[in-house]
């Protein structure tokens, strides 16, 4: 249970790492994006292994995919909104 604690954990890092390396301009603070893909992948371990099991394989899927989703939510546009009114 401690590794998959702790690979999930290093594996939110580095989907974490790698977006801000990816994106930095994109994304609010390195602390936060980092802290942020570490909680998800933790959390994804934690729900994977209560809906799943002990599948060590599956745990670290479900960690990957929710430490990804975690990060993706931090994500601002690219460019500025442009709001068009009803009329034109």
């Amino acid at each position: 249970m401690f590794l998959e604690a702790l690979g999930s954990v290093i594996l939110g890092l580095a989907v974490a790492w790698l977006a801000v390396y990816r994106l930095p301009h994109r994304l609010p603070a390195r602390r936060l994006v980092l802290s942020t893909g570490a909680a998800g992948g933790l959390f994804g371990a934690f729900l994977t292994h209560s809906a799943l099991g002990g599948n060590l394989l599956l745990i670290l899927i479900g960690a990957v995919a929710v430490a990804t989703a975690s990060v993706s939510l931090l994500v601002r546009p690219a460019g500025r909104l442009r709001r068009h009114s009803a009329t034109v």
